[in-house]
């Protein structure tokens, strides 16, 4: 019988200064820290060395899904207090659940209004339910004006202010949706995609709208007591072709960040048995992946340095292993890489 996995043993110690407040520019100049999956054997890279760590035939997965304009900024009706609304998910026409500050004074029933800059543009909004998880669901009347009111939202622990919001968004983004970018994607430049494809490794997107999970650390003290929240994912049939004729013929599915490895994962758990296809789909994603866990589809992954105690720390850990992988963050920190969103990267193969 195995033992109840602790939270406690995900967690490490980062010195503030290390949080990445700023990209780096180019965006393929971040640093990159390789490690083998197996021996936990670490390399110290630039992102813009990928085509010397891949091979012709590997297969790169990435998550294009795009960053819409979250957060919104407004007051309370009719007291006029300031308040902020973080938007999670799309649950119907004009109905979102959300994060909001203060939360004491959005209750039920509570009506608050955003606008943009310049106060030209206004929308009005209801809380009309409480969760037990302290989310809100909340209506507005007119939806459409989300996009001239809102914000790109940056995680927590990003303090400096983002003078292009493109580039909180990766070069191939598309399918508008996510709270918090795919971070791994970030490090990508046309420039090396397109030196990726002249050495013949294949590209496959798909798409999961990132919630605020990413930043959620598991509060627990048993890990598997934690409640992962759902997002929402996109599995086309040509991407699912590709993931099926490069498992068939041997060569690497390297996932480019987590939110790719659970979508994966997950269509593989709906759909798969031994021998059998990835199919293609749409739907909801709660998977929690932790040590234990059974990859039936990648053999590499491009990922950030993830926060300590957090879901995604967790699942990187499953990959390679909880103490190679800590071992590599204990090289990171005193090689002195740059953690988190706007941070270096790991390569894991």
């Amino acid at each position: 019988m195995s033992l109840p996995m602790l939270t406690s043993d995900f967690d490490y110690h980062l010195p503030p200064e290390m949080i990445a407040q700023t990209p780096v520019e180019p965006r393929d100049h971040s640093r990159l820290l390789t490690m083998d999956r197996v021996s936990g054997r670490l390399g110290h890279r630039r992102f813009f060395d990928l085509p010397d760590l891949l091979r012709p035939g590997d297969l790169l997965v990435f998550n294009d899904s795009r960053v819409f304009p979250a957060r919104l900024l407004g007051r309370r009706e009719p007291s006029g207090r300031e308040i902020e609304v973080l938007l999670l998910t799309r649950l119907g026409e004009g109905k979102w659940r959300a994060l909001v500050r203060p939360g004491r004074r959005m209750r039920e029933g509570a009506v608050f209004t955003v606008a943009d800059s310049r106060g030209v543009v206004e929308m009005q909004g209801r809380v009309v339910e409480v969760e037990e998880t302290g989310t809100r669901i909340v209506t507005f009347q007119d939806e459409d004006l989300i996009r001239d009111v809102g914000a790109i939202p940056l995680p927590p622990y990003i303090n400096e202010t983002l003078e292009d919001s493109e580039r909180y968004q990766t070069v191939y983004s598309n399918s508008e949706g996510s709270a918090a970018a795919p971070t791994a994607g970030l490090h990508f430049t046309n420039g090396l995609l397109d030196r990726l494809r002249e050495m013949d490794v294949e590209k496959a997107f798909v798409t999961l709208h990132v919630g605020w999970d990413s930043f959620r650390p598991v509060k627990s003290d048993l890990a598997n007591e934690h409640t992962m929240h759902s997002e929402y994912w996109e599995l086309s049939q040509t991407s699912a072709d590709k993931i099926n004729t490069a498992r068939l013929e041997g060569r690497r599915v390297i996932s480019v960040g987590t939110t790719a490895v659970r979508l994966l994962e997950n269509a593989a758990m709906q759909d798969y048995e031994a021998g059998s296809r990835l199919k293609s789909g749409s739907g909801w994603v709660d998977l929690f992946i932790t040590p234990g866990f059974r990859f039936r589809v990648i053999d590499g992954l491009i990922t950030n340095f993830h926060l300590p105690r957090s879901t995604l720390l967790m699942l990187v850990s499953a990959f390679a292993g909880r103490e190679n992988v800590l071992s590599a963050y204990r090289e990171a920190v005193d090689e002195g890489y740059r953690f988190y969103s706007f941070g270096d990267a790991m390569l894991i193969a």
